[in-house]
């Protein structure tokens, strides 16, 4: 079972950044699809970026292109998600996913199996 702990959310305000971060208990030598997702009251959970461990491709969602940046530190086994230009929209709990393999359907909520608790993201006008 893979455990997923994220950190780094907070309340910002517009314009401003966060970074969160999602440690991995995943084995080191195995390849993953991470991804992050949001989820704000009342709507479907988003995927808004992922990385294939093995190589580093990466993938956004059109809302966050060119605002957020998804990366990896393998030696660490954690993936992090820079967040700049923040705007209120972007105000959900965050959460990081992971599936074995390569990224196949990887902004699908549905397609990952191990998920962690979630960090609530909070930007003010």
């Amino acid at each position: 079972q893979v455990q997923l702990v994220e950190s780094g959310g907070g309340s910002v305000q517009a314009g401003g950044s966060l970074r969160l971060s999602c440690a991995s208990s995943a084995y080191t030598y195995t390849t993953y699809c991470m991804a992050w997702f949001r989820q704000a009251p009342g709507t479907e959970r988003e995927g808004v970026a992922a990385i294939y461990t093995s190589g580093g491709t990466t993938y956004y969602a059109d809302s966050v292109k060119g605002r957020f940046t998804i990366s990896q530190d393998n030696r660490k086994n954690t993936i992090y998600l820079q967040m700049n230009s923040l705007k209120p929209e972007d105000t959900a709990m965050y959460y990081c996913a992971a599936q074995p393999g390569p990224c196949r359907a990887q902004l699908s909520w549905i397609w990952y199996n191990h998920w962690g608790q979630g960090t609530q993201v909070t930007v003010s006008s």
